[in-house]
């Protein structure tokens, strides 16, 4: 059997949720995942925790909080002009608190285009967090190796 490694492509059924149960992802009773190890398709908390299982294998992982997508960091919540957040939106979008927006234009430094939550709108600005959303918490992540390339 094969067994994956740092750079394996590989076919899971996976699971992130919360310690209490509550599911953010899973791809159980639906159609797997393939990725490849090692292209920010994951978490690197994540991908550690799938290197060295076999194919076949299922297993089980709780990562703490400062662990599994590291810490909030306040540094990471901006409050920008709604003029500048509109060049950056289609015309007909609207902004409220919760939304989880892309934004074409802005990227993170590894290439891939910016992510935020909204948690705060006024008349003139928006407050954005550009914090992963599940950075600061800690989760279960369940996993099922199907196949390794």
């Amino acid at each position: 059997m094969a067994t994956v490694r740092s750079d394996s492509m590989l076919t899971l059924h996976y699971r992130l949720a919360a310690p209490d149960g509550r599911d953010w992802i899973n791809t159980f009773g639906h159609r797997p995942a393939t990725l490849t190890l090692g292209t920010q398709q994951l978490a690197p908390a994540l991908e550690s925790c799938l290197v060295g299982l076999e194919e076949g294998a299922s297993a089980h992982f709780e990562l703490p909080a400062d662990s599994a997508f590291g810490a909030r960091d306040p540094q990471r919540v901006r409050r920008v002009p709604r003029s500048l957040l509109q060049q950056h939106l289609a015309d007909d979008v609207h902004i409220a608190v919760g939304d989880a927006l892309q934004l074409a234009g802005i990227s993170t430094p590894s290439g891939a285009s910016a992510g935020a939550t909204v948690t705060a709108v006024d008349d003139d600005s928006v407050e954005l967090d550009f914090n992963h959303p599940l950075a600061g918490k800690a989760v279960v992540f369940d996993v099922q190796i199907l196949g390794v390339l």
